[in-house]
C-alpha cells in the first residue's frame, strides 16, 4: 500500500484512475428484499414530500460563494402558492431525520434556501434550515433513492466511527448534512497551517485508505470527504469522512476504492512517503482493520441482515462485477471470488477475508 506502483492485479494500471469511473453511473431501485431490511431498521417511512415535488420550481439563480466564485449549485424557487407547504413538510421531514418526528421544534424553525445542483448522480437538493432563536443553521439533503448509495450509507454507520441520519421513501432519500471542512479547500488553505502536524495527517490519511478499501467505497477524491478536526488536550485531532457514497461498490478496478491513486489527493501522499516508516504504515493499517473487525462483531447480526437483504441485487453491471472479482482474486490470493456475480458477495468475502488474515495491504 501506499506505494507509487501496485501491479497485484496482474495488469498495467495507471498510477491515477480517474478515467476508469463510470462519466454516468447507473442508478439502481431498491429491492423489495432490501426495502424490508430499510423498515426493519427505522430508515424506510413515509414522508410528507417527495423528491418529485422539490423538482417542481418554477424559477432558479446561480448561487456564489463570499468570494463570488460559482458554487454549481442553484437557488431555486417556487410559486408563492405552494411555498409555505413546501417549506412546512421540509420542517416536518427535518424532524423526522433529526428528532424521529417530533414536531415541537418546527415552529421555531424556517427554511432559508433550497439549493439545486445538476451535477452528480443523485441531482441533489440542498436545504438550509435555521433555528430562530439563535440563528444557528444546519443543512439536509433530498436526492434521487439509489440502493447503491443507500448500502453505503449504510456500510458507514455500522462500520465506522459515526453514525448517520438518512431516510427512504420509495424513489426519494433524505440524508443528513456531514460537517467538516472539504479536502479539496484543506489542501489549498489547511494543509501547510504551522499548528497542524503534518503526521498526524498522514496517519489519518493511510487510516482513510485502509477503511475505503475494506468497505470497497471508491472514487474518494479530495472533493469526496471532509475533514473533522478536533483539539484534544495536547494536539490537534483528524479524522477524514466519506460524504459521497454513490460509488459503493460499483466500479471494476480495485485502485478505484484506494484513495492513494488519485491525482487529486496526491499532497497527501506525499505526507506519507515523506513522514511515515514503511513498518509504522503497516502499523495503521492493522490498527485500522482491527477496529472494523470489532465494529463488525458489535454489529454482526444487523450486518447479517444487510448481507442477506442484498445478496442478490444488482448495484453494477456484469462487467464490472467481473473485473473487481479478478482484481480481488488476485489480491486475496483466493479464487473463490471469481465464482461470484454480485457485488454483495464480494464486499462480504472481502470483508471476512480482513476479519481472518493480516494479509490485507492494498
Amino acid at each position: 500500500m501506499l506505494k507509487k506502483e501496485d501491479n497485484t492485479s496482474g495488469d498495467d494500471l495507471p498510477l491515477y484512475p480517474d478515467e476508469r469511473i463510470s462519466r454516468k453511473k447507473i442508478s439502481y431501485p431498491v429491492s423489495t428484499s432490501f426495502r424490508k431490511y430499510l423498515l426493519r431498521y427505522g430508515r424506510e417511512m413515509s414522508l410528507p414530500l417527495n423528491y418529485s415535488m422539490l423538482r417542481d420550481f418554477n424559477e432558479r439563480v446561480p448561487l456564489f460563494d463570499k468570494n463570488g466564485v460559482d458554487t454549481l449549485w442553484e437557488t431555486v424557487f417556487y410559486l408563492p402558492s405552494v411555498t409555505e407547504e413546501i417549506h412546512h413538510d421540509l420542517k416536518r421531514i427535518y424532524s423526522q431525520l433529526k428528532a424521529s418526528g417530533d414536531t415541537g421544534a418546527e415552529e421555531h424553525l424556517h427554511i432559508e434556501r433550497i439549493d439545486f445542483c445538476v451535477f452528480g448522480n443523485s441531482k441533489p437538493f440542498r436545504i438550509k434550515i435555521v433555528n430562530n432563536y439563535n440563528e444557528v443553521h444546519d443543512y439536509f439533503y433530498i436526492k434521487l433513492a439509489d440502493a447503491s448509495r443507500i448500502w453505503g450509507l449504510e456500510l458507514e454507520h455500522l462500520l465506522s466511527a459515526y453514525r448517520i441520519n438518512y431516510l427512504v421513501d420509495d424513489t426519494t432519500l433524505v440524508e443528513e448534512h456531514i460537517a467538516g471542512i472539504p479536502g479539496d479547500v484543506f489542501l489549498q488553505e489547511y494543509l501547510h497551517r504551522p499548528e497542524f502536524n503534518p503526521r498526524r495527517i498522514a496517519k489519518e490519511f493511510v487510516k482513510f485508505n485502509e477503511r475505503c478499501f475494506m468497505r470497497l467505497l471508491g472514487d474518494m477524491r479530495s472533493y469526496n470527504f471532509v475533514f473533522d478536526i478536533t483539539q484534544d488536550f495536547d494536539e490537534i485531532q483528524f479524522r477524514m469522512r466519506p460524504i459521497d457514497f454513490d460509488q459503493q461498490a460499483y466500479e471494476g478496478r480495485k485502485t478505484i476504492y484506494l484513495p492513494q491513486f488519485f491525482k487529486e489527493n496526491t499532497p497527501f501522499l506525499e505526507l506519507v512517503r515523506k513522514h511515515l516508516h514503511q513498518d509504522v504504515i503497516k502499523q495503521y493499517q492493522v490498527e485500522e482493520r482491527a477496529l472494523i473487525t470489532r465494529r463488525i462483531h458489535a454489529e454482526w447480526d444487523r450486518l447479517k441482515d444487510l448481507e442477506h437483504s442484498v445478496m442478490d441485487v444488482e448495484f453494477s453491471t456484469p462487467e464490472k462485477i467481473h473485473h473487481l472479482s479478478m482484481d480481488l482474486s488476485r489480491h486475496h490470493q483466493d479464487n473463490t471470488f471469481l465464482t461470484f456475480r454480485t457485488m454483495g458477495s464480494l464486499v462480504e468475502l472481502h470483508l471476512r477475508k480482513f476479519m481472518h488474515t493480516d494479509k490485507g495491504q492494498p
